[in-house]
């Protein structure tokens, strides 16, 4: 007979058993050990159908193609500019990649992106020796002036940017704010009112230390009016 040992979004630890028999499927960050489904590391249970995986509860980000990130420039070449990911692996913004518009070669490239400027890319290329290659040539991607740049866990990302986006949402609509989530784990805030900015930074390290949690949206939404309504 089969059973589930563990709860959903319970935490578990490495060499933790959390299923037996055979009906149930070993995922992410699990394994099989004869009869058993065992965990790989410290992490929160997600139960999908048959399948059990664990979702990591610390780590840096490993890109992916198609992750919409945010991006520090750390150094520019003739060819483009290198920039830090919040990964273990740097990337590459070509020229060609880089705008919609034509950049010139010999073209000033300070004058586009400069060191320490924050952006917003996606990735296009991960190489088996991670090589990370990054575009801007597409709607929504470009230079984020102003605001502020927050870093969280990468794997608490889902929880803030919440089902269909609905998390973020809330943020946005209770706080005034731009908000911006990227699959690395920095957020970009900007409002043209600083408490704004602050109220909605606490929101967002507070989904990322709660995200375990049960009942997670009410109790952010109640957090936010708290905060708010007593600023009024």
């Amino acid at each position: 007979m089969s059973n589930v040992l563990v709860k959903e979004k319970e935490i578990v630890v490495p060499g933790e058993a959390l299923a037996e028999g055979m009906d149930y499927l070993p995922g992410s960050g699990t394994y099989r050990l004869n009869d058993k489904i065992i965990a790989k590391k410290l992490g929160l249970v997600n139960i999908s159908g048959r399948a059990i995986k664990l979702v990591p509860l610390s780590g840096r980000y490993l890109p992916k193609y198609g992750d919409k990130i945010i991006a520090q420039v750390t150094d520019i070449t003739m060819n483009g500019w290198i920039v830090d990911i919040n990964s273990a692996y740097s990337a590459f913004l070509s020229m060609r990649d880089a705008s919609a518009r034509f950049i010139r070669k010999g073209e000033d490239l300070t004058k586009i992106y400069d060191v320490g400027d924050y952006i917003r890319a996606k990735v296009i290329k991960v190489t088996s020796q991670n090589l990370v290659d990054l575009t801007m040539k597409e709607p929504g991607l470009n230079k984020l002036r102003s605001g502020r740049i927050i870093e969280i866990n990468p794997h608490k990302v889902p929880r803030v940017i919440g089902k269909e986006g609905s998390m973020v949402s809330l943020i946005k609509t209770k706080t005034n704010c731009n908000i911006i989530v990227g699959q690395n784990g920095r957020v970009w805030i900007n409002s043209e009112n600083l408490d704004s900015e602050l109220i909605a930074e606490k929101a967002i390290k507070k989904i990322e230390q709660e995200a375990h949690l049960e009942g997670l949206t009410e109790r952010i939404e109640k957090f936010l009016d708290k905060i708010i309504g007593g600023k009024k």
